[in-house]
Protein backbone atom coordinates (compact mmCIF):
# COMPACT_ATOMS: atom_id res chain seq x y z
CA UNK A 1 0.00 0.00 0.00
CA UNK A 2 3.02 2.42 0.43
CA UNK A 3 3.71 4.79 -2.50
CA UNK A 4 2.04 8.06 -3.21
CA UNK A 5 2.63 10.05 0.20
CA UNK A 6 6.32 8.96 0.42
CA UNK A 7 7.00 10.03 -3.11
CA UNK A 8 5.49 13.36 -1.31
CA UNK A 9 7.83 12.51 1.53
CA UNK A 10 10.88 12.37 -1.10
CA UNK A 11 10.14 15.12 -2.66
CA UNK A 12 9.71 17.82 0.84
CA UNK A 13 12.83 15.81 2.08
CA UNK A 14 15.73 17.39 -0.53
CA UNK A 15 18.93 19.21 0.12
CA UNK A 16 16.95 22.40 0.28
CA UNK A 17 15.53 21.20 3.68
CA UNK A 18 18.69 19.67 4.28
CA UNK A 19 19.98 22.97 3.73
CA UNK A 20 17.52 25.26 5.48
CA UNK A 21 17.64 22.74 8.82
CA UNK A 22 21.54 23.01 8.90
CA UNK A 23 21.39 26.42 8.82
CA UNK A 24 18.52 26.77 11.61
CA UNK A 25 20.57 24.21 14.11
CA UNK A 26 23.62 25.98 13.40
CA UNK A 27 22.82 29.43 13.91
CA UNK A 28 19.54 29.04 16.53
CA UNK A 29 20.25 25.60 18.26
CA UNK A 30 17.27 24.04 18.92
CA UNK A 31 14.57 26.61 18.93
CA UNK A 32 13.28 26.28 15.58
CA UNK A 33 11.87 22.81 15.85
CA UNK A 34 8.40 23.36 16.41
CA UNK A 35 8.41 24.66 13.00
CA UNK A 36 9.21 21.33 11.78
CA UNK A 37 6.72 19.63 13.72
CA UNK A 38 3.51 22.08 12.94
CA UNK A 39 4.19 22.16 9.70
CA UNK A 40 4.43 18.23 9.41
CA UNK A 41 1.14 17.90 11.59
CA UNK A 42 -0.32 20.34 8.43
CA UNK A 43 1.58 18.66 5.65
CA UNK A 44 -0.43 15.60 7.05
CA UNK A 45 -4.16 17.04 6.60
CA UNK A 46 -3.02 18.27 3.22
CA UNK A 47 -1.60 14.96 1.98
CA UNK A 48 -4.43 13.34 3.43
CA UNK A 49 -7.19 15.69 1.54
CA UNK A 50 -5.17 15.00 -1.71
CA UNK A 51 -5.03 10.81 -1.17
CA UNK A 52 -8.86 11.45 -0.54
CA UNK A 53 -9.32 13.52 -3.95
CA UNK A 54 -6.95 11.02 -5.46
CA UNK A 55 -9.66 8.21 -4.76
CA UNK A 56 -12.59 10.61 -5.83
CA UNK A 57 -11.24 12.55 -8.77
CA UNK A 58 -12.57 10.82 -12.82
CA UNK A 59 -9.63 11.47 -14.32
CA UNK A 60 -6.94 13.70 -12.03
CA UNK A 61 -7.09 16.63 -9.93
CA UNK A 62 -6.36 19.25 -12.04
CA UNK A 63 -8.95 18.21 -14.56
CA UNK A 64 -11.50 18.04 -11.77
CA UNK A 65 -10.44 21.66 -10.86
CA UNK A 66 -11.27 22.80 -14.47
CA UNK A 67 -14.16 21.15 -14.03
CA UNK A 68 -15.63 22.71 -10.58
CA UNK A 69 -13.58 26.51 -10.59
CA UNK A 70 -12.95 26.90 -14.58
CA UNK A 71 -10.20 25.80 -16.90
CA UNK A 72 -8.04 29.33 -15.89
CA UNK A 73 -7.95 27.89 -12.50
CA UNK A 74 -6.73 24.25 -13.41
CA UNK A 75 -4.09 25.54 -16.01
CA UNK A 76 -2.91 28.28 -13.56
CA UNK A 77 -2.37 25.12 -10.80
CA UNK A 78 -0.22 23.31 -13.13
CA UNK A 79 1.70 26.55 -14.34
CA UNK A 80 2.38 27.36 -10.70
CA UNK A 81 3.47 23.89 -9.65
CA UNK A 82 5.85 24.00 -12.42
CA UNK A 83 7.39 27.52 -11.44
CA UNK A 84 7.86 25.60 -8.07
CA UNK A 85 10.14 22.54 -9.07
CA UNK A 86 12.11 25.11 -11.01
CA UNK A 87 12.91 26.56 -7.77
CA UNK A 88 13.68 23.25 -6.36
CA UNK A 89 15.28 21.93 -8.88
CA UNK A 90 18.19 24.65 -7.71
CA UNK A 91 18.30 23.01 -4.60
CA UNK A 92 18.44 19.30 -5.85
CA UNK A 93 21.21 19.89 -8.40
CA UNK A 94 23.44 21.69 -6.08
CA UNK A 95 22.66 19.03 -2.85
CA UNK A 96 23.09 16.14 -5.21
CA UNK A 97 26.84 16.98 -6.66
CA UNK A 98 28.13 18.74 -3.47
CA UNK A 99 26.88 15.03 -1.88
CA UNK A 100 28.81 12.76 -4.03
CA UNK A 101 31.97 15.16 -4.30
CA UNK A 102 32.54 14.48 -0.80
CA UNK A 103 32.02 10.95 -1.08
CA UNK A 104 33.96 9.90 -4.30
CA UNK A 105 36.33 13.17 -4.52
CA UNK A 106 35.95 15.50 -7.98
CA UNK A 107 34.09 18.75 -8.69
CA UNK A 108 30.43 18.89 -7.45
CA UNK A 109 29.28 20.06 -10.81
CA UNK A 110 30.13 17.62 -12.47
CA UNK A 111 28.37 15.10 -10.50
CA UNK A 112 25.55 17.22 -11.05
CA UNK A 113 25.16 16.59 -14.42
CA UNK A 114 26.40 12.72 -14.19
CA UNK A 115 23.08 12.62 -11.36
CA UNK A 116 20.84 15.35 -13.63
CA UNK A 117 21.31 12.38 -16.89
CA UNK A 118 21.06 9.47 -14.78
CA UNK A 119 17.60 11.15 -13.17
CA UNK A 120 16.81 11.72 -16.97
CA UNK A 121 17.07 8.22 -17.84
CA UNK A 122 14.76 7.15 -15.09
CA UNK A 123 12.39 9.20 -16.67
CA UNK A 124 12.38 7.52 -19.98
CA UNK A 125 10.66 4.35 -18.33
CA UNK A 126 7.78 3.77 -19.98
CA UNK A 127 6.01 2.74 -16.58
CA UNK A 128 7.50 6.04 -15.19
CA UNK A 129 5.37 6.41 -12.11
CA UNK A 130 6.05 2.98 -10.94
CA UNK A 131 9.59 3.37 -11.49
CA UNK A 132 9.87 6.52 -9.62
CA UNK A 133 7.62 5.09 -7.01
CA UNK A 134 9.87 1.82 -6.29
CA UNK A 135 13.34 3.97 -6.41
CA UNK A 136 12.13 6.44 -4.33
CA UNK A 137 10.93 3.87 -1.20
CA UNK A 138 14.45 2.11 -1.34
CA UNK A 139 16.07 5.53 -0.68
CA UNK A 140 13.43 6.66 1.70
CA UNK A 141 14.31 3.53 3.92
CA UNK A 142 18.26 4.02 3.74
CA UNK A 143 17.78 7.97 4.31
CA UNK A 144 15.70 7.22 7.82
CA UNK A 145 18.48 5.16 8.70
CA UNK A 146 21.53 7.45 7.86
CA UNK A 147 20.07 10.59 9.80
CA UNK A 148 19.37 8.32 12.55
CA UNK A 149 22.63 7.37 13.16
CA UNK A 150 23.93 10.61 12.56
CA UNK A 151 22.02 12.20 15.47
CA UNK A 152 23.61 8.72 17.65
CA UNK A 153 26.87 10.03 16.67
CA UNK A 154 26.42 13.76 17.07
CA UNK A 155 25.27 13.26 20.84
CA UNK A 156 23.16 16.31 21.02
CA UNK A 157 21.16 17.67 24.17
CA UNK A 158 18.08 15.84 24.19
CA UNK A 159 16.44 17.99 27.05
CA UNK A 160 17.10 21.12 24.51
CA UNK A 161 15.39 20.01 21.94
CA UNK A 162 12.48 19.01 23.29
CA UNK A 163 12.22 22.53 25.07
CA UNK A 164 12.73 23.43 21.07
CA UNK A 165 9.08 22.38 20.53
CA UNK A 166 8.08 25.73 22.02
CA UNK A 167 7.11 27.89 19.14
CA UNK A 168 9.06 31.43 19.02
CA UNK A 169 11.13 33.10 16.09
CA UNK A 170 14.55 34.43 16.82
CA UNK A 171 15.82 38.08 16.09
CA UNK A 172 17.00 37.13 12.20
CA UNK A 173 14.78 34.45 11.66
CA UNK A 174 11.84 35.42 9.98
CA UNK A 175 13.41 34.17 6.14
CA UNK A 176 14.54 31.02 7.66
CA UNK A 177 10.95 30.08 8.88
CA UNK A 178 9.77 30.91 5.81
CA UNK A 179 11.99 28.55 4.12
CA UNK A 180 11.68 25.53 6.66
CA UNK A 181 8.08 25.88 6.11
CA UNK A 182 8.26 25.77 2.73
CA UNK A 183 10.38 22.52 2.36
CA UNK A 184 8.29 20.62 5.14
CA UNK A 185 4.74 22.19 4.59
CA UNK A 186 5.09 21.49 1.02
CA UNK A 187 1.46 21.93 -1.01
CA UNK A 188 3.27 21.05 -4.26
CA UNK A 189 4.08 17.79 -3.13
CA UNK A 190 0.52 17.57 -1.23
CA UNK A 191 -1.18 18.25 -4.56
CA UNK A 192 1.06 15.83 -6.08
CA UNK A 193 0.33 13.14 -4.03
CA UNK A 194 -3.61 12.61 -5.87
CA UNK A 195 -1.70 11.65 -8.96
CA UNK A 196 -0.05 8.73 -7.00
CA UNK A 197 -3.20 7.44 -5.38
CA UNK A 198 -5.09 7.55 -8.90
CA UNK A 199 -2.22 5.90 -10.66
CA UNK A 200 -2.59 3.50 -7.85
CA UNK A 201 -6.61 3.12 -8.33
CA UNK A 202 -6.97 3.14 -5.23
CA UNK A 203 -10.71 3.34 -3.88
CA UNK A 204 -12.97 4.76 -0.67
CA UNK A 205 -12.70 1.20 0.42
CA UNK A 206 -8.70 1.23 0.74
CA UNK A 207 -9.14 4.91 2.47
CA UNK A 208 -8.28 3.78 5.80
CA UNK A 209 -5.55 1.22 5.23
CA UNK A 210 -3.56 3.65 2.61
CA UNK A 211 -3.65 6.31 5.48
CA UNK A 212 -2.04 3.48 7.77
CA UNK A 213 0.27 2.13 5.41
CA UNK A 214 1.17 5.42 3.36
CA UNK A 215 -0.26 9.01 4.20
CA UNK A 216 0.84 8.87 7.78
CA UNK A 217 4.27 7.40 7.53
CA UNK A 218 5.26 9.09 4.17
CA UNK A 219 4.53 12.23 5.44
CA UNK A 220 5.97 12.37 9.55
CA UNK A 221 9.11 10.53 8.48
CA UNK A 222 10.43 13.32 6.37
CA UNK A 223 9.65 15.83 10.06
CA UNK A 224 11.35 13.49 12.15
CA UNK A 225 14.76 13.30 9.84
CA UNK A 226 14.56 16.99 9.26
CA UNK A 227 13.98 17.31 12.96
CA UNK A 228 16.98 15.05 13.32
CA UNK A 229 19.16 17.22 11.05
CA UNK A 230 18.57 20.43 13.01
CA UNK A 231 19.44 18.80 15.84
CA UNK A 232 22.44 17.42 14.58
CA UNK A 233 23.47 20.84 13.45
CA UNK A 234 22.83 22.67 16.78
CA UNK A 235 25.10 20.08 18.78
CA UNK A 236 28.22 19.52 15.87
CA UNK A 237 28.22 22.96 14.47
CA UNK A 238 26.01 25.38 17.35
CA UNK A 239 28.59 23.78 19.58
CA UNK A 240 31.36 25.10 17.44
CA UNK A 241 29.76 28.31 17.20
CA UNK A 242 30.23 27.97 13.26
CA UNK A 243 27.72 28.23 10.44
CA UNK A 244 27.32 25.92 7.18
CA UNK A 245 27.35 28.43 4.57
CA UNK A 246 29.82 26.99 2.22
CA UNK A 247 29.32 23.75 0.16
CA UNK A 248 32.58 22.13 2.97
CA UNK A 249 30.69 23.36 5.87
CA UNK A 250 27.55 21.88 4.76
CA UNK A 251 29.19 18.36 3.74
CA UNK A 252 31.12 18.09 6.90
CA UNK A 253 29.05 19.21 9.23
CA UNK A 254 29.96 15.66 11.29
CA UNK A 255 33.62 15.99 11.57
CA UNK A 256 34.28 18.01 13.85
CA UNK A 257 32.92 14.39 16.18
CA UNK A 258 33.41 11.78 13.53
CA UNK A 259 36.48 12.54 11.28
CA UNK A 260 35.53 11.29 7.54
CA UNK A 261 33.64 8.42 8.63
CA UNK A 262 30.52 10.81 10.31
CA UNK A 263 31.50 13.82 7.01
CA UNK A 264 30.90 10.34 4.60
CA UNK A 265 27.65 9.23 6.18
CA UNK A 266 25.96 12.71 5.44
CA UNK A 267 27.22 13.41 2.34
CA UNK A 268 25.47 9.85 1.19
CA UNK A 269 22.58 11.39 2.95
CA UNK A 270 22.64 14.56 1.57
CA UNK A 271 23.38 13.02 -1.86
CA UNK A 272 20.40 10.18 -1.30
CA UNK A 273 17.79 13.32 -0.42
CA UNK A 274 19.18 15.45 -3.68
CA UNK A 275 18.27 12.20 -5.65
CA UNK A 276 15.34 11.60 -4.55
CA UNK A 277 13.83 14.64 -4.34
CA UNK A 278 15.34 15.55 -8.01
CA UNK A 279 13.76 12.37 -9.41
CA UNK A 280 9.72 13.40 -7.70
CA UNK A 281 10.17 16.74 -8.53
CA UNK A 282 11.07 16.26 -11.95
CA UNK A 283 8.40 13.59 -12.11
CA UNK A 284 5.97 15.79 -10.72
CA UNK A 285 6.19 19.21 -12.52
CA UNK A 286 5.78 17.60 -16.11
CA UNK A 287 2.65 15.51 -15.00
CA UNK A 288 0.90 18.58 -13.75
CA UNK A 289 1.93 20.70 -16.63
CA UNK A 290 1.37 18.04 -19.00
CA UNK A 291 -2.07 17.89 -17.33
CA UNK A 292 -2.88 21.77 -17.35
CA UNK A 293 -2.23 21.54 -21.04
CA UNK A 294 -4.68 18.71 -21.97
CA UNK A 295 -1.96 16.58 -22.76
CA UNK A 296 -2.65 13.87 -20.16
CA UNK A 297 -2.30 13.05 -16.21
CA UNK A 298 0.42 10.60 -16.76
CA UNK A 299 4.62 11.32 -16.50
CA UNK A 300 4.65 9.05 -19.08
CA UNK A 301 3.71 11.50 -22.25
CA UNK A 302 5.76 13.12 -24.59
CA UNK A 303 4.66 16.81 -22.73
CA UNK A 304 5.39 15.47 -19.22
CA UNK A 305 8.73 14.02 -20.35
CA UNK A 306 9.88 17.19 -22.35
CA UNK A 307 9.03 19.65 -19.35
CA UNK A 308 10.49 17.00 -16.99
CA UNK A 309 13.61 17.82 -18.93
CA UNK A 310 13.23 21.27 -18.99
CA UNK A 311 13.03 21.14 -14.69
CA UNK A 312 16.25 18.76 -14.64
CA UNK A 313 18.25 21.30 -17.11
CA UNK A 314 17.08 24.57 -15.55
CA UNK A 315 18.72 23.12 -11.53
CA UNK A 316 22.05 22.33 -13.32
CA UNK A 317 22.36 25.85 -15.58
CA UNK A 318 21.18 28.33 -12.27
CA UNK A 319 24.22 25.79 -10.12
CA UNK A 320 26.52 26.16 -12.34
CA UNK A 321 26.23 30.00 -13.11
CA UNK A 322 25.74 30.32 -9.22
CA UNK A 323 28.15 28.35 -7.37
CA UNK A 324 29.90 30.79 -4.80
CA UNK A 325 27.23 30.95 -2.18
CA UNK A 326 24.98 27.58 -2.79
CA UNK A 327 23.46 27.03 0.28
CA UNK A 328 21.83 30.25 0.60
CA UNK A 329 20.93 29.95 -2.81
CA UNK A 330 18.87 26.85 -2.29
CA UNK A 331 17.34 28.42 1.07
CA UNK A 332 16.40 31.37 -1.18
CA UNK A 333 14.35 29.55 -4.08
CA UNK A 334 12.93 27.30 -1.25
CA UNK A 335 11.68 30.28 0.34
CA UNK A 336 9.97 31.67 -2.75
CA UNK A 337 8.04 29.03 -3.22
CA UNK A 338 5.68 29.92 -0.27
CA UNK A 339 4.67 32.61 -2.90
CA UNK A 340 2.68 29.64 -4.57
CA UNK A 341 1.60 27.58 -2.16
CA UNK A 342 -1.48 29.07 -0.63
CA UNK A 343 -2.82 29.09 -4.59
CA UNK A 344 -2.75 24.86 -4.16
CA UNK A 345 -3.62 24.93 -0.30
CA UNK A 346 -7.15 26.75 -1.08
CA UNK A 347 -7.17 24.65 -4.29
CA UNK A 348 -7.00 21.31 -1.73
CA UNK A 349 -9.39 22.81 0.65
CA UNK A 350 -11.77 23.78 -1.67
CA UNK A 351 -11.92 20.82 -3.94
CA UNK A 352 -12.16 18.12 -0.80
CA UNK A 353 -14.83 20.15 0.87
CA UNK A 354 -16.88 19.67 -2.51
CA UNK A 355 -19.75 17.25 -1.61
CA UNK A 356 -21.05 16.19 -4.71
CA UNK A 357 -17.33 15.20 -5.96
CA UNK A 358 -16.57 14.13 -2.28
CA UNK A 359 -19.43 12.49 -1.05
CA UNK A 360 -18.42 10.65 2.19
CA UNK A 361 -15.00 11.31 2.16
CA UNK A 362 -15.13 15.19 2.02
CA UNK A 363 -13.54 16.75 4.67
CA UNK A 364 -14.27 16.74 8.65
CA UNK A 365 -14.70 19.66 10.59
CA UNK A 366 -11.16 18.98 12.40
CA UNK A 367 -9.48 18.59 9.34
CA UNK A 368 -11.15 21.99 8.19
CA UNK A 369 -9.97 23.63 11.70
CA UNK A 370 -5.99 22.71 11.22
CA UNK A 371 -6.53 22.92 7.07
CA UNK A 372 -7.65 26.73 8.02
CA UNK A 373 -4.74 27.33 10.31
CA UNK A 374 -2.74 25.61 7.35
CA UNK A 375 -3.92 27.68 5.08
CA UNK A 376 -3.79 30.91 7.18
CA UNK A 377 0.24 30.39 8.40
CA UNK A 378 1.24 29.81 4.74
CA UNK A 379 -0.51 32.41 3.48
CA UNK A 380 0.69 34.86 6.67
CA UNK A 381 4.74 33.58 5.70
CA UNK A 382 3.92 34.44 2.07
CA UNK A 383 3.03 37.99 3.23
CA UNK A 384 6.27 38.21 5.45
CA UNK A 385 8.39 36.66 2.55
CA UNK A 386 6.92 39.91 0.45
CA UNK A 387 7.53 42.14 3.35
CA UNK A 388 11.58 41.02 3.51
CA UNK A 389 11.86 41.14 -0.38
CA UNK A 390 10.78 44.52 -0.18
CA UNK A 391 12.41 46.26 2.75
Amino acid sequence: MAGPAFIAGAWQFGPGNLASAVQAGSEYSYSLIWVIALSTVFMLVYADMSVRLGIRTPVSMISSVKDVLGRRVGVAAGVGVFIITLCFSVGNAVGSGLGLSMVFGGSPLIWSAVCTTFVGLILLFRNVYRTVERVLLVIVALLAATFVISAVIAQPDWFQAVNGLVPSIPPGGQLLVVALVGTNFSLNAAFFTSYGTHERKRTAAEYRQTTIADTVPGIVAPGIMTSLVIIVAAAVLGRADTEATTLAGLAKIFEPLAGPVGSTIFALGLSGAAFSAMVANATAGGTMLSDALDKGPSPSTLTAKRTSAVILAFGLVITILFTKSPVQLIIVAQALTVLIAPFLGFLLFVMSNNSQLMGNLRNTWWKNVIGALGFVSILSLSGLLIYELLS
